[in-house]
């Protein structure tokens, strides 16, 4: 498959890089953005970056995925724990969703252990900083 590899960060992603650094590093969403573009540029795909605060609009961009994106990488940030209508939206393209976390949230509060995304992704990453947004964007090439 030749789609864009939709790449979505939810609710605070847009604050990597001054948010918590101790927790989520210094590196700032565009180095997010950058890394995934390299990536799949090594490998002659291209990616579609989005990052909104609103459930709704990203809701929105994985419709519009529908028949237009070979996979999705999503980092949910807090609405990994909380959305079902998220986690309803991410099957309906029927392509692979590979879920990031920057940090460990198995070594974090106990509200942040359960995904309402990790059960119908194809794989999670968590706990390996930004790298683990490139690692997403290779696995699903991979699968394409």
């Amino acid at each position: 498959m030749t789609g864009y590899i939709l790449v979505l960060n939810g609710p605070n992603l847009n604050m990597l890089g001054t948010r918590q650094p101790e927790v989520y590093g210094h590196e700032t969403l565009a180095d997010v953005v950058a890394l995934c573009e390299k990536t799949a540029a090594a490998h002659g795909r291209t990616v579609r970056a989005e990052q909104s605060n609103h459930e709704g609009q990203i809701i929105d961009w994985i419709h519009e995925a529908r028949g237009n994106a070979s996979g999705i990488v999503i980092n949910p940030g807090g609405l990994t724990h909380t959305s079902v209508a998220l986690r309803d939206a991410l099957v309906i393209p029927e392509v692979p969703v590979i879920e990031v976390h920057i940090s460990n949230v198995h070594a974090r509060e106990e509200f942040r252990h359960h995904s309402f995304v990790s059960p119908i992704a194809s794989g999670v990453i968590a706990g390996l900083g930004i790298a683990g947004y490139g690692f997403a964007v290779e696995r699903l090439i991979a699968l394409s």
